[in-house]
């Protein structure tokens, strides 16, 4: 028996199961909301441990060597302990899904499985601009951010940021300086302060707005997490503004996961003698909307409501009448394409053509020759999806 079981008789809060999953080398957030498509959480540690059996298309879709793997992996990881933990730092555990869980990111193409929480949720129901920059900015920069990050506040729209040095700080700094609400997204556990030197900033943000990741307490502050954190900045937020950014720096992964989103980018001009504004007079060229002041922000929100307060956004071309016969069924449960074509009374290639057009428009994905329902669909009714959890453990 590998370490991953209670002792308890199972009495543990499914978001213990969902804590001890984030965690679990190899099972990255695609990975993980598959296999919660799946799995209630108890169950789906339970296959990852090697104590049950995966559904059969999970079997069949990932060898025996990465199974393997996740058995190993998962003995590192304690739902007791993690509970635990979570209610030490008054952190709240969410699943995809769940009435809870952001709207914003509902149907995103790349969700997070699981959020970890410190805060206030309610702040995501406000407008919200992103605000992003490179670490190793100017004076200038991080003044601007901070200016724009108070403005903002004043006209009672959030600021999202990454918590970083330089220009992220700057803006979250800026908007607590009146009494705002910043929302914080990070790339590391919500008990390990990175850098070192905000671990006042990100109290401030948990008790003054809301602190955010997909990733469980404990988890450090990795390279390839944080481009991971930068989709979901963009997908949060309705604009998203680039003050500083180098020719090939970080916040550029941000502009390109806004691009794949269709989230307007715009760019504060800077001087061409200064490297840190050499990528924002690139994103210029290229057509972003320029920035000299917080009223060129409240236009672009002006113009564009389609994200705005706490609505589900809807990217995905509407399905004809048929095609939402599809969704409906593999919304009930994953159907094969047999069970598709005598449940529809189609021809087989009618139904492959169907499956091929949702497939490509995000509504449907296949594992194993089983096609579900990925994001939500509307006739979910009060149904959010794949029986996500919520748990307000603080």
């Amino acid at each position: 028996m590998n370490g991953v079981r209670d002792d308890d008789g199972g009495s543990l809060p499914d978001s213990a199961h969902l804590a001890a999953l984030a965690g679990v080398k190899g099972l990255g957030p695609r990975r993980l909301g598959l296999l919660l498509s799946w799995h209630h959480p108890r169950e789906a540690l339970a296959v990852v441990n090697g104590d049950a059996a995966p559904a059969a298309p999970l079997a069949a879709a990932w060898p025996s060597e990465f199974w393997e793997h996740l058995r190993v992996a998962s003995s590192q990881r304690n739902p007791a302990a993690c509970h635990s933990t979570c209610v030490e730092w008054g952190i709240s555990v969410v699943g995809w899904g769940h009435r809870a869980f952001p709207n914003q990111l509902l149907n995103d193409p790349a969700p997070p499985a699981v959020l970890f929480m410190r805060g206030d949720p309610s702040v995501l129901g406000r407008r919200r601009v992103g605000i992003i920059g490179t670490r190793n900015a100017t004076r200038a920069g991080t003044d601007t951010a901070h200016v724009l990050g108070r403005e903002l506040t004043h006209h009672h729209i959030a600021v999202v940021s990454g918590l970083a040095k330089g220009i992220d700080g700057a803006a979250h700094r800026g908007v607590l300086s009146v009494g705002g609400a910043p929302i914080g997204v990070v790339a590391n556990g919500l008990d390990q302060p990175y850098p070192a030197v905000h671990r006042a900033l990100w109290e401030q943000v948990a008790e003054c707005g809301l602190l955010m990741s997909e990733w469980p307490p404990g988890t450090t502050p990795e390279a390839f997490r944080f481009p991971l954190r930068n989709r979901i900045i963009a997908a949060l937020s309705e604009v998203v503004v680039v003050v500083e950014s180098r020719e090939r720096g970080g916040s550029l992964s941000t502009v390109r996961e806004a691009a794949t989103r269709d989230v307007q980018v715009m760019a504060v001009p800077g001087s061409p003698m200064v490297r840190a504004s050499s990528g924002t007079n690139q994103l210029l060229c290229d057509g972003a909307a320029p920035v000299t002041g917080v009223d060129d922000v409240l236009m672009a929100l002006g113009l564009d409501t389609r994200r705005s307060g706490d609505r589900v956004h809807e990217p995905r071309p509407a399905p004809d009448d048929r095609s939402a016969r599809v969704i409906e069924l593999c919304r009930l449960m994953p159907r094969t394409l047999d069970d598709l074509v005598s449940a529809l009374d189609l021809s087989v290639s009618e139904v492959a053509m169907r499956l091929a057009r949702l497939e490509r428009d995000g509504w449907i994905a296949e594992t194993g020759g089983w096609f579900q329902v990925i994001g939500a669909w509307s006739g979910l009714g009060s149904d959010r999806g794949r029986g996500g959890v919520h748990e307000d453990l603080a």
